[in-house]
């Protein structure tokens, strides 16, 4: 695990700041969004320090493997029958947190309605 001092969300991967965990394995940790936009909203955040989807190439792939099986883990622990995955890089595309990580939002009809 590398993860950077600075970082929210290293942060909280190193039990420094409190957050409603809900599932962790080796490589990710999950937890509740503090401004969520729908009755579950939870964050998907690996435990390696990577600042975003574009930074990720070849290398990163078991990495971004470990991230989608955490949100399917999470949906299901969530009992949701249908959720969404988003992945925001950079801030114009309203990444705030510069730490990778992905949303899974879900437990009420979503339809056309983005985040």
């Amino acid at each position: 695990m590398s993860t950077n001092n600075d970082c929210l969300f290293c942060r909280i991967i190193r039990r420094e700041i409190p957050a409603g965990i809900i599932y962790e394995d080796a490589d990710t940790l999950v937890f509740r969004d503090i401004k969520p936009v729908a009755p579950t909203h939870v964050l998907v955040v690996p435990k390696r320090h990577v600042a975003g989807l574009g930074d990720c190439g070849e290398p990163e792939s078991g990495l971004l493997a470990a991230v989608l099986l955490a949100a399917n883990a999470a949906a299901r622990l969530e009992k949701l029958e249908s959720w969404r995955v988003i992945f925001n890089n950079g801030s114009g595309a309203g990444q705030t947190v510069f730490h990778l990580h992905a949303h899974v939002i879900g437990g009420t009809p979503l339809g056309e309605r983005l985040i």
